[in-house]
C-alpha cells in the first residue's frame, strides 16, 4: 500500500493540502463520465490532479459493449471503463434491461470493478453514490483484499431517486445506502440535507455541492444567433429547462402547467426543453395535445458541450421540483450551469435552492409542486426585464461561489481529516 505523507500548509488563514506523488485517490463510479454525476466526478478529479495528487476513476460506460476507448486520461485524470451501467443509455431514450441481463451485467461489472481495483492500488478509495455494485467491489477488494477502508459521496437519495421495476429492487438499494455510510471513513455529500442523514458520529463528513468550471460561458453571440435561427426562435421570451426527462425525480408536468398559463399572457414565448431521458415520448404525446405545440421545442439528447448555447438562448430556467426528498438531496447542476450564463432560475424553495440563488438576487423560489406558484414567478420576471438584467449579472457572480477548483480543495480536505 502506498505510504500516506500528511503535509498541512497555512495560506491567508486558512487549511490547505499541498499534496505528494505517493496520493494517489481511486473512484469507484456507477456511472460513466458523460452522466450528470459523472461530471461531478470527473471535475473534482481534475480539481485534485490540480493539487498534486494522483486519480483514476475506475467508472461503468452507458453502452460498455459499444465503447472502443475504454482507457484514456483527461487533464491528468486516468479513466477506465470497467463494465456496463445498469442501462442502456444510448441517444434520447434509455433502453432497460430484461431481468437476466440485468443480473449478468451486475454480475459482469461488479467483477470488471473489483478487477480494476486490485489493479488500481491507492492510498484512499472514494465510492461515488453508495450502490449494490461500486458497494460490492469495496468490500470485496479494498476491505477483504487489500485490508483498507474507503470514503462515500452521496449525491441523491438513491432510493427515491431511482425508478424500480420491483419492490426487491428498492430494498437492495435502500440496503446499500444504508450499509456503505455506516462502513466508510468518511463521506461526503453535495447538500445539508443529506449531511444530516448520512454523517456518522465521530467520522468526517464534508459537503460538496456540485459546481460548474470556469469555462463554462455562453458562446459568442453569432454562434447564439445561428443557433436561434436553427431552432426557429422567435423574438418572444425563451423558458429553458435543461435535465433528464424522467418524470419520477424531474417534474417536468409542473413546468409544462406552468407553461399552459404562460402562453395566456405571452402567446409569442417558447419552453425549450433540453435533454433526453425514459420519459421523453410521453412528454412529446401530452405537448402533441396541447393547443401550443408549436411553441415547445424538444432537443433530445444532446453533447453537454452544446447546453451552454443552447441554455444561453433562454432569458430564464426553470427547475420544476416537489417537496420531496429527491429535491431535498439534490444540488442540481442545472442550477449552476444555468447561472453561469447568466440566466435567472426559477424554482421550488426546497433544499439548498434558496442559498443558491443567492437569497433571491440571482432568482426566485416558490413553494414546491405549485404550476400556478411557478408560472406568476415566470410572469414577473418577463414582465421585468431591468430586474431580470440585475438577477443575470447577479447569477453569474453567485456561480463563481460554486468554482470546481475551489469544491475539489474542499473535497481533498476529507483525506486529511483521517
Amino acid at each position: 500500500m502506498l505510504r500516506l505523507v500528511n503535509k498541512l500548509s497555512i495560506v491567508t488563514g486558512r487549511r490547505q493540502v499541498t499534496a505528494t506523488p505517493a496520493r494517489r485517490v481511486v473512484f469507484l463510479l456507477p456511472m460513466g463520465i458523460d452522466r450528470p454525476s459523472g461530471r461531478r466526478y470527473l471535475n473534482i478529479a481534475r480539481g485534485l490532479v490540480r493539487l498534486g495528487f494522483q486519480v483514476r476513476l475506475l467508472a461503468l460506460h452507458p453502452n460498455f459493449s459499444a465503447c472502443t476507448q475504454r482507457r484514456f486520461v483527461v487533464d491528468g485524470v486516468e479513466v477506465w471503463y470497467v463494465g456496463q451501467m445498469h442501462a442502456r443509455k444510448t441517444g434520447s431514450i434509455p433502453q432497460s434491461f430484461s431481468p437476466f441481463q440485468l443480473l449478468r451485467v451486475v454480475v459482469q461489472s461488479t467483477l470488471g470493478m473489483i478487477w480494476g481495483v486490485l489493479h488500481s492500488p491507492a492510498t484512499w478509495y472514494h465510492l461515488g453514490k453508495p450502490q449494490p455494485i461500486n458497494g460490492m467491489a469495496a468490500l470485496v477488494a479494498v476491505c477483504f483484499w487489500r485490508g483498507q477502508s474507503f470514503f462515500v459521496d452521496c449525491d441523491d437519495d438513491e432510493v427515491t431517486a431511482n425508478r424500480f421495476t420491483a419492490d426487491w429492487q428498492r430494498a437492495v438499494f435502500a440496503f446499500w445506502q444504508w450499509l456503505l455510510p455506516r462502513l466508510a471513513m468518511g463521506i461526503t455529500v453535495n447538500t445539508r440535507y443529506l449531511a444530516a442523514q448520512m454523517a456518522r458520529p465521530g467520522r468526517p463528513c464534508i459537503i460538496v455541492p456540485n459546481g460548474v468550471t470556469t469555462d463554462f460561458r455562453a458562446p459568442p453571440l453569432p454562434i447564439r444567433v445561428a443557433l436561434a435561427a436553427a431552432l426557429g426562435l422567435q423574438s418572444g421570451p425563451v423558458i429553458a429547462y435543461a435535465g433528464t426527462l424522467a418524470l419520477h425525480n424531474h417534474p417536468i408536468d409542473l413546468l409544462l402547467q406552468a407553461f399552459n398559463l404562460i402562453v395566456a399572457q405571452h402567446p409569442d414565448a417558447t419552453l425549450l426543453i433540453i435533454g433526453g431521458g425514459e420519459d421523453l415520448p410521453l412528454i412529446r404525446a401530452y405537448i402533441e395535445r396541447q393547443p401550443w405545440r408549436e411553441q415547445v421545442i424538444l432537443t433530445g439528447h444532446v453533447p453537454h458541450a452544446l447546453v451552454r448555447g443552447l441554455l444561453s438562448l433562454a432569458d430564464l430556467s426553470v427547475d420544476p421540483v416537489y417537496d420531496d426528498s429527491v429535491a431535498r438531496a439534490r444540488c442540481p447542476l442545472k442550477i449552476v450551469e444555468s447561472l453561469a450564463l447568466g440566466v435567472p432560475v426559477i424554482t421550488g424553495d426546497i433544499g439548498d435552492r434558496a442559498e443558491m440563488l443567492g437569497y433571491g438576487t440571482a432568482g426566485i423560489v416558490v413553494p414546491p409542486g405549485n404550476a400556478a406558484a411557478l408560472a406568476a414567478a415566470i410572469q414577473e420576471l418577463l414582465l421585468d426585464p431591468e430586474r431580470r438584467m440585475a438577477m443575470a449579472a447577479a447569477a453569474t457572480a453567485q456561480a463563481s461561489r460554486y468554482d470546481w477548483e475551489r469544491l475539489a480543495a474542499r473535497w481533498a480536505t476529507i483525506y486529511e481529516s483521517r
